[in-house]
């Protein structure tokens, strides 16, 4: 009855009869100043749910110092984000003490970025810092296992047919040799022997990330960032990172510094896929060798007929495309069905990718093989 009387807010009418005191009364203030408020009844009775922080800078301080006593990290970061949406908060974000006081996360840096062009000077050089902080900490949980996963995808896709011992693929080797299966000797005679290429420092593989911009892709626009700064410091892949809205931006040369890539972004306005892919489309020099990922919830704002087109003509040059509606922990986001059925249809499969799931994807990208498209997305296949 406790938990229901915090969840209900109390306003007297929740009928669980129990009343807070000490540690669960100021929960329940912290939860009230966001959630709760006696605002004015609706045709049915309701109140409707109003804001209790104030407009002042010390109060909302106060209100966030509160939320990082009474609940864990993760409520806290969830509670920041609805003061953000439901409070506009994100005016107090461009003060640097209030940045000081808030627990960043990938939901924070994406809202830091839209407010970017609005920051005054004073407030920017904290917001780089809260920004790299949030990059550092995603970095270490995803660098290596990106590193190692996609090393052995390149490796394996430079076979060679006259491998060293060590270096043959056995897997491979007996699949190519089936039909020389020798019945009385229970053997396979091993006519073509398939191995792994030994890694070398040239360039394997072409990668070109292309991101969309708009405000709905903020978290996947972080995510991509920090993937495109891992990709572009392993020496055998050559990554480009290309964002867009209805104009595009190459940020390749500040692949090594994910946060200059992110403040190099603006979020928000239309989006042109077609006028994007047609500047990734440009710079493909070896089709075969290439993977082009494109990073948008695919509502097109350009010519709808023009990006297919490029999209089969990258396809039946040799290059791989993938589509990932999102790239981030949220799940599939709202997306247009009718074009993501349309890439379907030209084997493009479009669909939600988490960012632990990333490094298998461009394995199999890499690898030519069938994508590991999660279940959860069948629908968009």
């Amino acid at each position: 009855m406790r938990r229901w009387r915090l969840v209900l807010g109390g306003d007297g009418g929740e009928g669980t009869g129990v009343a807070l005191a000490g540690r669960d009364a100021a929960m329940d203030a912290a939860l009230g100043a966001l959630y709760g408020g006696a605002g004015e009844k609706d045709a049915k009775g309701r109140r409707d749910r109003s804001a209790g922080l104030g407009a002042s800078a010390p109060s909302v301080a106060r209100w966030l110092g509160d939320i990082r006593t009474y609940f864990p990290s993760s409520v806290v970061q969830v509670m920041q984000r609805d003061a953000i949406d439901r409070l506009g908060l994100s005016t107090l974000l461009l003060e640097p003490e209030m940045l000081e006081a808030v627990d960043a996360d990938v939901h924070l840096v994406g809202t830091l970025l839209s407010l970017n062009k609005a920051m005054p000077e004073t407030t920017k050089e904290t917001a780089r810092a809260v920004v790299r902080k949030v990059v550092e900490d995603l970095e270490k949980r995803l660098a290596t296992r990106t590193r190692s996963t996609l090393t052995g995808a390149l490796d394996r896709s430079a076979r060679v047919s006259r491998p060293r011992h060590h270096d043959i693929d056995w897997n491979r080797t007996i699949a190519a040799n089936l039909k020389n299966y020798l019945p009385e000797y229970k053997t396979i005679v091993p006519e073509r022997l398939v191995g792994y290429g030994r890694a070398s420092q040239s360039v394997k593989k072409e990668v070109i990330l292309c991101i969309d911009q708009s405000g709905s892709m903020a978290a996947s626009v972080v995510y991509a960032s920090v993937f495109g700064a891992v990709l572009g410091s392993m020496r055998s892949l050559n990554t480009r990172l290309v964002v867009f809205d209805t104009n595009v931006v190459d940020l390749t040369d500040q692949l090594d510094d994910p946060v200059d890539v992110l403040f190099g972004t603006q979020l928000g306005g239309g989006t042109d896929i077609n006028r994007a892919l047609a500047y990734c489309q440009s710079q493909i020099t070896r089709p075969a060798d290439t993977v082009v990922v494109l990073i948008s919830d695919l509502y097109e704002g350009g010519i709808r007929n023009e990006m297919l087109k490029r999209v089969a003509a990258m396809k039946a040059s040799g290059a791989q495309f993938v589509t990932l509606l999102a790239l981030s922990d949220e799940g599939t986001p709202a997306y247009d069905r009718e074009h993501a059925a349309a890439l379907a249809a030209l084997d493009a499969p479009a669909f939600a990718c988490t960012p632990d799931l990333f490094p298998e994807v461009m394995a199999a990208a890499i690898e030519k093989r069938p994508l590991p498209i999660p279940d959860a997305t069948a629908g968009t296949r």
